[in-house]
Formats: C-alpha cells, sequence, structure tokens
C-alpha cells in the first residue's frame, strides 16, 4: 500500500474526529471522537517511521506512549463523566457549569 493511501487514511479519521468534538454535546461522543484524533496521530507517526530507508522505530515508539496516554485518557475522562452524571444527572457538555460557583 502506499504511503498516500494512510495519510488518507490518518486525514479522514482526524477529520471525523474533529467534527464530532466540534459539533457533538453528548460528553461520551467527545470522547470517543478524541480517541479517533489520537489513533489518526498513530496513524501518522508509524507510517513516517516506516517511510525512512533506515528502519527507525521512533514513530512507533511514540504511537505506543500514545496509546498509553489515550487509555489514561479515557479512564479518567469516564471517572470525572461519572462523577458529574451523579450530580446533574445529565452529561450534555453545555450543562457542565461546574465552575460558574
Amino acid at each position: 500500500m502506499l504511503i498516500a493511501s494512510y495519510l488518507a487514511l490518518a486525514a479522514i479519521l482526524f477529520v471525523i474526529g474533529l467534527m464530532g468534538v466540534l459539533t457533538k454535546r453528548n460528553a461520551v461522543i467527545v470522547l470517543f471522537s478524541l480517541e479517533l484524533m489520537l489513533n489518526a496521530a498513530n496513524i501518522n507517526l508509524v507510517t513516517f517511521s516506516k517511510m525512512g530507508l533506515v528502519p527507525n522505530l521512533n514513530g512507533q515508539v511514540f504511537a505506543l506512549f500514545n496509546v498509553v496516554v489515550a487509555a489514561a485518557e479515557a479512564a479518567v475522562g469516564l471517572a470525572i463523566l461519572f462523577a458529574i452524571y451523579r450530580n446533574r444527572e445529565t452529561i450534555d457538555a453545555e450543562k457542565f457549569n461546574l465552575l460558574k460557583g
């Protein structure tokens, strides 16, 4: 497969994730969209790592760290959403006004 097709796939995934973050109100959908954006970045990292003439694992190592950060983000984000749902009984992102006092 050509490198351009991997980059096109990553761009499509990133745009879908960006549209989900910018347009959706449900916080769970926003978290899923962030995961799509991180996966698009992982595809780019691995693609550029494999593109070089000398085998270089730097992009793959960064992708692995990105997966670890994404897992931690999902766990912490879902825990925060559960806590907000217990207090506010909604997960609508526009109704998160916890800092207004």
